[in-house]
């Protein structure tokens, strides 16, 4: 027999924060696939400060586009929100890698997250952040 998941229900502030929070990272990843598939002006020396040639930067646009894609659609926003993770994961080590700082990815990273989490009560119900069972004090 299968049982129910447990129902979590959201308020409609914390509903809409975490859309605007999901709409930002998507958002920040579109801009940076849309200049990595322009192939604009400086995108040359910023893959060369990081060591990666230029003909990586359409394959990478690509990728990006492709995960804020599956991150916005609503059934696959969980392998979005994984595939994101592990592109940043990979963003962060690059700027780690250089010497720069790395709070860009990793707040890009809880932006994702924390915005699935918000709006997504399936989520909520995996990772409950408070007890669902009442403490026995002594």
């Amino acid at each position: 027999m299968q049982t129910p998941a447990p129902t979590v229900t959201v308020s409609k502030k914390v509903l809409w924060t975490g859309r605007i929070m999901s709409a930002l990272s998507v958002l920040l990843l579109l801009f940076s696939a849309v200049m990595k598939l322009a192939n604009l002006p400086g995108l040359a020396s910023g893959f060369a400060h990081f060591g990666i040639p230029i003909s990586q930067a359409f394959g990478l646009g690509v990728l990006e586009f492709a995960c804020a894609v599956v991150y916005m659609i609503p059934r696959t926003s969980f392998l979005g929100a994984i595939l994101m993770t592990g592109y940043l994961g990979g963003a962060t080590a690059t700027n780690v890698r250089v010497g720069d700082p790395c709070y860009i990815p990793v707040i890009l990273g809880v932006l994702v997250w924390g915005g699935l989490f918000l709006r997504e009560p399936r989520l909520r119900a995996l990772i409950p952040l408070k007890s669902q069972t009442p403490s026995l004090k002594d």
